[in-house]
Parts: C-alpha cells; sequence; structure tokens
C-alpha cells in the first residue's frame, strides 16, 4: 500500500522561506541564507557564532526557517545548536512561532521527549503547539503518551483527529483506528484527503472486502478518488482482499495514474500468482522505478519461478535500474526456490563489490539462500561476521537454517546465545524453535521452551505453535502427552492443528486417531485433497471399501462443485466433469 505520511502540523504561514530581495540585510545573515538554499546546513549553522561576536540577532522568521530545514534534513545535532543559539543571544524564552518550530524539529529528530520538555514550558499554546507534540508522540509509535495528550487538548481540529487514526493504524491497533474513525464521521468537523489515510491502511492489513466497499463508496461521495494516492490506496485494497476484478475496474477509471498506481496493480497480480497480467501491466507502464521492477521480480520467485525472476533481475541490471534491498532479496529468494548456489553467489558477489550496506532483511535472504542450495557453513559465516544482530529475524533465519539441517542442539546454543545478547524473540522465533526440536528428537528441550514461551517471554501460543508441538510429540510416539496438549487448548485447533495430527498419524500408522484428525480437517477444509486420501487409505488399511468409495466420491462431488462456483455461468456441465477427471 502507498503509505500516507502523517499531515504537516507546523506553523508556515509566518516563515518566509523565500525573502524580499530590497530587504537589505547584513552580507554575513545572507551568506548563512545561501548556504541552507545550497543544502550546506552545517556551515550556515556553524555560521552563527560569526553572528555571536558581531553582536547581530536574527529575526524570528530567519530562525524559524533555519529550524525547519534541521526538521526537513532530520539534523537533529545542528537542529540543537540553533537551540542554543537562541539562549545564547537572550531568547531562553521563546515566543510562540519559535516554540512551535523547536517542538516540530525535535520530533522530527525522533527526539518527542525533549519536544515534551519545551512544549511543558511554553505560557502559551495554540492548536499548532499541541498538533506538533501530538504528530511527534504519533510518529514515534508512542501512542499511549499521545492518547494522554490529545485526551488532554482544549481544542481538537481535523489534523488532530487524523493523526490519531494513522497513528493507531501504523501501529497495528485496528479497532481504535477504526473507532476514531468513525468518531470524527459523526463530528461536525468534516474531513479532508489525509481522513482517508488511516482507515485505508486498516483495510489493506485487515483485507475485509466489506470494509474496503464501504470506505470507497465513502472516498467517492466526498470526492477524493481523484487523488492519486487514495485511489492508489483503494486499489490496493480491493487486490489485497481478492478482488483484483474491482481493483483493476477502479484502476482503469483512474484519470490520473502514476507510477505508484502502476506498481499497486502489478504487486496485486503478482499476489494472486496472475503474472502473465502482471507481466503485460509492468510492460505497459509508461514509466518504471526500482519499485516497479521489484514488484514483479518478487512475484516470480514467490510464484515458483525463479528462472524468470533472475532472467527480469538481469534485464533490470542491463537498463542500468539500480535495484535496492528488497529487489536483492527477492533475487536471493529466487535462486533458494531453483537451488541456485551459482546465481546466488553471484549476487553475494555484486552486493560486496558495491560496498552495498545490507540491512537485516538482505543478510536474512543471504543465510536462506545458502541453506536451501546445500551450503549451511557459508549460511553460518555470513551470520557471524554480520555486526548488529539485535533484529530477531537475523536469528530467526539462521535457528530456521539449522533446523533444516537437522541440527537441533546448535540451533538451541544460537537461541541461548539470542536471549544472552539482550535480542528478544518473537512468536516466529518459537515456530522456528519447535521445529528444530521437533526435526531433531529434542523432545524435552521442546517442552521446555514451549513453556518458556508464556513463563519467560510473555508470548501466548497461537495454533502455529500447538502444530508444531503435536508433530514434536507425535514424531516421538507420545500420543498421550499429544492428546493431552490438544484437549487443554484455549482455542478450537485449525488446520494447521489437524493437519500436523494427519502427519503424524500416518508416520505411526495411528489408525484411530489419524480418523478423526482426517474428519476434522474435512470439516474445515472440505476442499483440501490431503485429508481425504490419508483417509482414505486408512478405511482400506481397515478393509472398509465401501468407506474409501464413499471418500472418492465425496471428494470429487466438492472438487465439481468449487470449480462450478469459480467457473463462468455458461460453462457446461459436461466440461466441468471432464476437469475434474
Amino acid at each position: 500500500m502507498p503509505p500516507f505520511s502523517l499531515p504537516n502540523r507546523i506553523l508556515r504561514s509566518p516563515v518566509r522561506t523565500k525573502y524580499n530581495s530590497k530587504f537589505r540585510r547584513p552580507c554575513i545573515v545572507q551568506s548563512i541564507l545561501d548556504l541552507c538554499s545550497k543544502g550546506q546546513l552545517r556551515q550556515a549553522v556553524e555560521s552563527l557564532d560569526l553572528l555571536v561576536c558581531k553582536g547581530i540577532r536574527l529575526d524570528s522568521g530567519t530562525l524559524a526557517f533555519l529550524l525547519q530545514q534541521c526538521a526537513n534534513s532530520r539534523s537533529l545535532k545542528e537542529g540543537k545548536w540553533v537551540h542554543l543559539h537562541l539562549k545564547r543571544t537572550g531568547l531562553k524564552h521563546t515566543n510562540i512561532l519559535l516554540s512551535n518550530h523547536l517542538i516540530h524539529m525535535y520530533c522530527e529528530c525522533g527526539t518527542p521527549a525533549e519536544a515534551r520538555k519545551l512544549f511543558d514550558k511554553m505560557s502559551v499554546r495554540n492548536l499548532y503547539s499541541w498538533n506538533n507534540m501530538l504528530s511527534g508522540y504519533a510518529k514515534s509509535g508512542m501512542i499511549r503518551a499521545g492518547r494522554k495528550l490529545f485526551d488532554k487538548m482544549p481544542e481538537k481540529d481535523i489534523v488532530s483527529w487524523n493523526t490519531m487514526v494513522i497513528a493507531y493504524a501504523q501501529i497495528g491497533y485496528w479497532e481504535e483506528a477504526l473507532k476514531f474513525y468513525r468518531e470524527l464521521r459523526r463530528s461536525s468537523i468534516g474531513i479532508n484527503e489525509y481522513s482517508f489515510g488511516g482507515v485505508l491502511t486498516v483495510c489493506v492489513k485487515l483485507k475485509e472486502l466489506a470494509l474496503t466497499r464501504q470506505v470507497h463508496n465513502q472516498v467517492l461521495i466526498a470526492g477524493f478518488l481523484s487523488n492519486v494516492i487514495i485511489a492508489s490506496s483503494v486499489v490496493d485494497a480491493y487486490a489485497k482482499s481478492g478482488e483484483i476484478i474491482h481493483a483493476r475496474r477502479l484502476f482503469d477509471e483512474m484519470t490520473i495514474r502514476d507510477v505508484l498506481a502502476w506498481t499497486t496493480l502489478v504487486s496485486g497480480y503478482a499476489k494472486w500468482g496472475d503474472m502473465k497480467s502482471a507481466n503485460e501491466l509492468f510492460d505497459a507502464m509508461p514509466v518504471k522505478n526500482p519499485v516497479s521492477w521489484t514488484a514483479l521480480i518478487s512475484g516470480y520467485a514467490r510464484n515458483g519461478m525463479g528462472y524468470k525472476a533472475l532472467e527480469l533481475f538481469t534485464e533490470m541490471m542491463m537498463f542500468r535500474i539500480r535495484p535496492d534491498q528488497f529487489t536483492f532479496s527477492s533475487c536471493l529468494s529466487a535462486c533458494a526456490s531453483i537451488a541456485s548456489l551459482k546465481h546466488g553467489k553471484q549476487i553475494h558477489a555484486y552486493l560486496i563489490r558495491t560496498s552495498l550496506r545490507s540491512n537485516t532483511i538482505v543478510v536474512s535472504s543471504l543465510i536462506d539462500m545458502y541453506s536451501k542450495c546445500g551450503d549451511l557453513g557459508a549460511g553460518r559465516r555470513v551470520f557471524d561476521i554480520m555486526a548488529d544482530k539485535h533484529d530477531c529475524v537475523l536469528w530467526n533465519t539462521i535457528i530456521s537454517a539449522l533446523a533444516q539441517h537437522g541440527h537441533g542442539e546448535e540451533a538451541i546454543q544460537v537461541y541461548d546465545d539470542m536471549v544472552r545478547s539482550g535480542v528478544k524473540p518473537n512468536r516466529i522465533t518459537f515456530v522456528v524453535f519447535l521445529n528444530a526440536c521437533s526435526h531433531s528428537g529434542l523432545v524435552e528441550e521442546g517442552l521446555k521452551y514451549f513453556q518458556s514461551m508464556t513463563n519467560d517471554h510473555g508470548i501466548y501460543p497461537d495454533q502455529e505453535h500447538y502444530a508444531c508441538l503435536i508433530d514434536l510429540l507425535g514424531r516421538a510416539g507420545r500420543f498421550n502427552e499429544l492428546m493431552n496438549q490438544l484437549e487443554s487448548m484455549p482455542c478450537k485447533p485449525d488446520g494447521l492443528v489437524w493437519n500436523a495430527l494427519l502427519g503424524v498419524c500416518r508416520i505411526h500408522g495411528n489408525i484411530e486417531l489419524g480418523r478423526k484428525a482426517a474428519e476434522n480437517l474435512i470439516e474445515l477444509e472440505p476442499q483440501s485433497s490431503a485429508a481425504y486420501v490419508v483417509l482414505a487409505s486408512i478405511y482400506a488399511a481397515l478393509g472398509k471399501w465401501e468407506s474409501v468409495a464413499k471418500m472418492e466420491f465425496t471428494f470429487i462431488s466438492s472438487y465439481i462443485v468449487a470449480i462450478h462456483l469459480s467457473s463462468p455461468p455458461f460453462m457446461p456441465i459436461e466440461e466441468m466433469w471432464k476437469s475434474s477427471c
């Protein structure tokens, strides 16, 4: 989804960024402004000491302009320098204009605590002051502090409400984001184009078609569908919800399409495996950027077309389009999918040769590629030489790689190193860790860390964790403990759990429990062939041939129904029957 930035809260009108050439000011002041206009902010700020020596005091407009430049470039050091200059020149208690710009500068530079100190010292605050501080909390993810401030605001405008909706949406508090959005709609404040930013983020993340349609109608009625960012977000929401036809229809109706709109739909087609449409749309793009190329490359990699992904990457390089971190990650995933160690090494060599500073995603993809291509040692060396190991994604990848190669005890050692280094494990960590224990037969260790997940780290097991636990106990033949865990689950088992149980029952030939698992899986996923096949084999082992025939008939019938639902209404029943046989 296209990113929505928080609306600007700064009071801009009093600040003159283009100065009247007829207004004469000291040459040294003009030289400072000229340095700013050339992008030489550090030199400009360092020149402020000369003004102090000459007894020259800058006007509020010029100081506000300098602070705005520091905020725009996220230059905290220079911003503090300007703040110090204010104190040294007798402006210890700044006026409301400069206070607002100082708060904005500190918030933009990621230090809301400093901004709050200034905010609390202000004797008079206006709406811009409150919105600046609220924006700072929102951008830093400090939603609780932001909510407290919002509740204390003596006056709220559309910017205040939009900030809260977007802030809650960006940290994944969907219900709160929708609650604030609905309250805004019911209020008499009105809405603007930013009002849909947060709720469209919710639509994309939740993939709820009904909500997307409702918001689409509201955007249409409000007259903001001509906004290319909002329209692209609606297209993205439809695509994520699986309604690619609706997404394409809206895209075709857009009068203005930028590269973001085109890329959004290319990604939508790729997500649902329609690589032909994705490629045709990509070829029709009037302008492409690295994100567009990456969207198609990633689509090929995810849909098992690794060679096509690498061909496209080669074409991208021939056109001298500079790949980004996500491009390299997708290409490395493509290498892993086709077990092409040669191509993987070439990409790794390119990263080293160009001195590209790889982020966690690329390093994790490198480890995964080497592991899946059979060179675990190289993957381990990539992990070991990585200086910054503060992201648990990196640790999860190496633990998963060790698990895939059956090195369970080494995976446990790596996990212990991770905890000792102060990196907090997440839910994925325990999924890969339990898999490592399962494939290495380390049952007691797996049970120990399953308990530790909640007791020591506050992570409550979900369906995927229980599926791993069932697999762990089942592979060891400990079916009594397995049933106890199954019965003590805080939620009803889903397809993941029943599939895990079905797999271990097939390994150990546990016919009765396997039949129970298959029947539950068929009830949840009537169109899944795996459960029918296993249950039919179980009935065959028991000599229940009538039940075998019934299973085959039930599966074929459900498959025909599925084809009928996904086929045009004029498709003859004979054609449906042929396609199922």
